[in-house]
């Protein structure tokens, strides 16, 4: 069986029902999603452990606050990892800590 893991993205306006992809290959199946903020990501991490998956990778623009809220939600379900910049162009230099 493949590896069910994802891939979230922190950008305002994204929807998390709305702005998401499946990549399947023989060995991953990797979910992207999109959220607008911490608070939706939370929920979209625990939706995708409750479904599976078994390891969320955050993108750069989830500070260490972010990242820390993630793991918290996903209560052990799912193994947490980041994509680290101090600060994300997507996000105007700043970290998500700074702006969510």
């Amino acid at each position: 069986m493949a590896l069910q893991a994802a891939f979230i993205f922190i950008a305002p306006g994204a929807d998390a029902q709305k702005h998401r992809s499946l990549v399947a290959t023989p060995e991953v199946e990797l979910s992207v999603v999109g959220v607008a903020d911490y608070a939706a990501a939370e929920n979209a991490a625990v939706e995708l452990a409750a479904g599976g998956v078994s390891a969320i990778e955050l993108c750069g623009g989830f500070g260490h606050i972010g990242a820390a809220r993630i793991a918290q939600a996903v209560q052990g379900k799912a193994v947490v990892g980041v994509v680290r910049f101090d600060v994300h162009p997507g996000l105007g230099g700043k970290s998500g800590d700074n702006i969510f």
